[in-house]
């Protein structure tokens, strides 16, 4: 996940989808403000992902018989905020994220996305180093400089620094570079800027449909476990019968309404969206723990 400072007006960009009938009465279950707002944070250019999105909350929109309004906000931070404070009904996280906005905003996890036998999917972070790299494993680092995503990232910066600390490596042992995301991690890479860099499964798939990572020209030396994907989240302080409400529209979608945005992630061909709960994301509430991180590190 990522944050794209220069993107931020895209913030701008929240959208309302069109309704396939009258908007149900706002105080309904399904309706409760007139309006369903539904936050993502820009892991990718907010160009691409909106009208991803729109496919998306406009099948919602459909199931709910209320108007989903998208917002893009500028990072994981100010998503949890966001949702904190009551301006997000909805919300999808990166795994990670999830886990500071059950903490701190109360969120509860509804759906994720499935492959196309309707099981969960996953995805890995990874380090790559050019195939010329005396680089062959994360010890090798040591000394060298490590291109990674955005603080607060599951894959593109809590993950890598785990795996380096169970060697001993740090900050002090390897050159640790905020690019400001994936793709820009990747650009770093192969751009000659640092010795190593951070890039997932997510944005190798990614780049390598856009032309932009020719993978002959790199290597992989470390893995990381599968990653459950992002959830999409409810305010716990909503309505018991709201977010019953959206979690049966949510997992009624039809494949080809989440496919667009599944492509962002890694999920190629789409299944429908997959139920999960808190225990889903253990993992990632341990890795918080043992790194010490807190939403100060979001």
């Amino acid at each position: 996940m990522k944050r794209i400072a220069v993107l931020v007006a895209a913030a701008a960009m929240a959208l309302t989808a069109c309704s396939s009938g009258e908007p149900a009465a706002t105080g309904s279950k399904t309706c409760p403000n007139g309006e369903i707002r539904f936050g993502i944070e820009p892991y990718e250019d907010p160009a691409k992902l909106t009208p991803a999105y729109e496919v998306l909350t406009g099948a919602l929109n459909r199931e709910l018989n209320c108007p989903v309004k998208l917002q893009v906000v500028q990072d994981y931070s100010a998503e949890v905020l966001a949702m904190q404070n009551g301006k997000l009904e909805l919300a999808q996280f990166g795994p990670l994220g999830f886990v500071f906005a059950s903490r701190r905003a109360n969120a509860e996890p509804l759906a994720s996305f499935g492959d196309a036998q309707g099981k969960l999917t996953s995805y890995k972070a990874g380090v790559w180093v050019p195939k010329d790299s005396p680089v062959q494993s994360l010890a090798d680092l040591r000394g060298k400089s490590l291109a990674l995503s955005e603080p607060g990232s599951t894959s593109g910066d809590a993950l890598p620094r785990a795996a380096l600390a169970k060697l001993g490596l740090d900050k002090s042992s390897v050159k640790l570079d905020y690019a400001g995301g994936h793709p820009e991690a990747l650009l770093a890479l192969t751009n000659g800027k640092v010795d190593a860099a951070e890039i997932n499964t997510q944005q190798l798939a990614t780049a390598k449909a856009a032309g932009k990572f020719d993978e002959s020209g790199f290597r992989q030396v470390w893995a990381s476990d599968p990653i459950p994907n992002d959830p999409i989240t409810v305010a716990g302080t909503m309505d018991p019968a709201f977010k019953d409400a959206v979690r049966k529209a949510l997992l009624n979608l039809k494949p080809d309404e989440v496919a667009k945005v599944g492509k962002f992630l890694d999920v190629d061909p789409a299944g429908p969206l997959v139920a999960v709960d808190k225990a889903t994301y253990q993992p990632l509430f341990d890795l918080a723990d043992t790194l010490g991180l807190t939403e100060g590190d979001v």
